[in-house]
């Protein structure tokens, strides 16, 4: 099995365009099954990127969601994606089109929680554990717990999160709540 390659760096980091958006980080990676993907880092979600998201997740297979999120149709997803806007962002895309998206976006508890969907066509080659390590990284650096819920039947999903840090810190029926303090090990609740 291939791993991912980085082929270029950072740049423009944190610098203003046209539409006062921030400019993202931007790297490119090849996936295992070969695919070149752009990689983009935000500070908040663009309108811009925002749109485009919108089509993927309108494209997103039913089986995939879960506890109700992404939700089905697209004033619906428009809606719940501008209540994501504040947080940090990582967006996969492939020949210009969104693949995979990771959020971490800020709790009404000041604790911060991840969501991250990959496309059914781009499951399995990594790219999920690509944009994960990429946003967890930006945690690290900003010295945040980062939060998160997946179903107790998710085995890939919940072995994944173990081997990046996260440990289950509550256990109900359905699903686990997991954390991962930051890199520092050190568990601080603020902002990005």
């Amino acid at each position: 099995m291939r791993k991912v390659i980085e082929i270029d760096a950072k740049r423009g980091a944190g610098t203003l365009v046209g539409d006062h958006s921030p400019r993202p980080v931007v790297r490119s990676v090849v996936d295992d099954e070969g695919r070149a993907l752009t990689l983009r880092t935000y500070p908040r979600l663009p309108e811009r990127e925002l749109d485009a998201l919108v089509g993927m997740y309108d494209d997103f297979d039913p089986a995939d969601r879960a506890q109700g999120i992404p939700p089905a149709g697209v004033p619906q997803i428009a809606a719940w994606l501008s209540g994501l806007r504040d947080g940090s962002h990582v967006v996969a895309s492939h020949d210009g089109d969104p693949v995979g998206h990771a959020a971490l976006v800020p709790d009404h508890d000041g604790a911060y929680e991840l969501a991250i969907f990959v496309h059914q066509a781009y499951q399995g080659a990594h790219v999920g554990t690509t944009i994960l390590r990429s946003l967890l990284a930006r945690a690290d650096e900003a010295g945040l717990a980062v939060r998160l819920h997946v179903e107790r039947g998710n085995r890939p999903a919940v072995a994944l999160y173990e081997n990046l840090g996260f440990e289950t810190v509550v256990t109900r029926p359905c699903e686990y709540t997991m954390r991962r303090p930051p890199n520092d090990g050190v568990w601080i609740d603020t902002s990005l």
